[in-house]
């Protein structure tokens, strides 16, 4: 009888706490979901599809305005988007060559945003949080308020989705985010004066975030979507992103004339749903999967605490989906890097250096624009992984750059008026470039050995177990690699729900 409960309580926190249904749960929620949908003409893409667009018919987006909340931008919820929203063969990418990073490793960089409506890849998580959700009948539009937790993307992800659904959406962020976040969800919310909850901090404080979301939680009509534990976040991610990721190496290798091997694909952990990208690239290449996080907040390197300014990294906790066990390298980096080298990338004295004092070619550096805070970090750690594990020429990292420059002008004008007098010159531009690019170390990095993953993952107790009420069992599942391989399932389980759910939709 008691192994019975335990399954019994595991198969419901799976469902309901994870978002891992297999079943329709609620048809009476599901029915409305039909209904709504019926009457918005919106269409849900399989997840196979957003891997292989080439499997869409373009008709379905048809002259819908990439920027605008049109059901049909769910049909460009993928990598394979140039800046017009129009679709591409290989998702856009740069090759950052060693004049700029100081490395012999070709270190490749995919742009996130190229994403529709909010211009980074989080739209990715949004909906692959949500989607499943809905085909089996959890999440109900025309009841539910779709509770988005973020340090700031994913949030905007979630409203956008939410406003296309005409279901009222509800963002939860910290109030240090950049002003640009909250300036895109005034305008995308109905009523952001309630809509839109800023707490306290900055990146660091995600417990805030939790908190506000278990007072929200207390009503039953408010539905959480938390990105931190649903694992479709995860499963998203490594179908989508993985696959997105394997073809531009493949695109690189085969430019290259050269026998390149994926050595290493970085990921900042955030909600750690694209690192689970770094799954698939381990399985289809042997890459190995580097963890980045921030040095002021040193969590996974030192069990550490504190706050900083790489935005778009959540940290103080490790995320519920974030397969630790599988993580090969973990490095830090600091905001005064990632703050001054947006500086460096975005201004005129920066860009004349890189070019005409480091050698850089002027078509990469016109793509820097496409590098916010957590991409430049994402860079960076591929700098420092080049140099600790001694990689060569034929050694390619992979990463992504999950936003653009365009989302951190505020954030800009702030560190040139407090550490650069109001604006940047050659000299600080030279001094910019020698410490944060030239003289990258492998101090604040760990190769992992297996004591440093259990010790890692055992961290995740206090939040998971402690604070959220997660079940011990599965905490505890998740050491192993066949949990998260059997995971895989769901996604075509949700593939051949979507389909279902489309042509009841159709059928009306």
């Amino acid at each position: 009888m008691k192994v019975t409960i335990v399954a019994d309580a595991l198969t419901d926190a799976l469902e309901n706490q994870f978002g891992l249904a297999d079943r329709v749960v609620d048809a009476d929620a599901l029915e409305n979901s039909v209904q709504r949908f019926r009457e918005r003409g919106i269409v849900l893409p399989r997840f196979s599809q957003l891997a292989d667009p080439t499997t869409i018919d373009p008709s379905l987006v048809g002259d819908a305005d990439h920027n605008g909340p049109d059901a049909r931008n769910l049909w460009r919820v993928h990598w394979y988007n140039n800046l017009a929203g129009g679709r591409v063969d290989v998702p856009d990418h740069v090759v950052l060559p060693s004049e700029l990073t100081g490395v012999a490793s070709p270190i490749i960089a995919v742009f996130g945003d190229r994403f529709p409506m909010i211009t980074a890849h989080k739209v990715l998580a949004a909906y692959s949080c949500l989607a499943p959700r809905v085909v089996t009948g959890q999440f109900d539009p025309t009841r539910h308020r779709a509770v988005w937790p973020s340090t700031g993307n994913y949030a905007r992800g979630g409203i956008a989705i939410s406003r296309i659904m005409a279901s009222r959406g509800v963002a939860i962020l910290p109030e240090g985010m950049s002003q640009e976040r909250f300036d895109w969800l005034d305008r995308w919310c109905e009523n952001p004066a309630e809509d839109v909850i800023r707490t306290t901090g900055t990146e660091s404080n995600v417990k805030e975030i939790y908190d506000a979301c278990n007072e929200l939680a207390l009503d039953d009509e408010n539905f959480i979507l938390n990105q931190f534990s649903e694992f479709g976040n995860h499963l998203g991610h490594h179908r989508v992103t993985g696959r997105a990721l394997g073809h531009v190496f493949e695109t690189v290798r085969a430019a290259s004339g050269r026998d390149l091997r994926l050595a290493a694909f970085t990921s900042a952990t955030g909600s750690a749903g694209t690192i689970a990208a770094g799954d698939r690239l381990k399985d289809d290449y042997g890459a190995r999967i580097v963890a980045v996080e921030a040095l002021e907040c040193p969590t996974m390197l030192e069990n550490g605490f504190g706050e900083h300014n790489i935005q778009g990294i959540g940290d103080k906790h490790i995320p519920l989906i974030h397969n630790v066990m599988n993580t090969d390298v973990v490095c830090a980096i600091s905001d005064r890097s990632t703050d001054d080298l947006d500086v460096l990338f975005n201004t005129a004295a920066g860009r004349a250096h890189l070019v005409e004092k480091m050698g850089v070619d002027p078509a990469v550096v016109a793509t820097l624009e496409h590098f916010g805070f957590s991409a430049i970090a994402n860079v960076l750690a591929a700098i420092k992984t080049a140099r600790l594990l001694d990689l060569g020429p034929d050694d390619a990292i992979i990463t992504v750059a999950t936003d653009g420059a365009a989302l951190y002008p505020s954030e800009r004008a702030k560190t040139l008026a407090q550490r650069f007098g109001g604006g940047v010159d050659a000299t600080d531009a030279a001094a910019i470039a020698g410490e944060h690019l030239m003289h990258l170390s492998t101090e604040y990095m760990i190769d992992c050995t297996e004591a440093d993953r259990r010790r890692i993952f055992n961290l995740g107790y206090y939040t998971w177990v402690e604070q959220q009420g997660t079940p011990f069992e599965l905490f505890e599942q998740r050491r192993h690699q066949s949990f998260w391989q059997g995971l895989r399932r769901y996604v075509d389980i949700w593939d051949t729900m979507i389909d279902e759910f489309n042509a009841r939709v159709a059928a009306g």
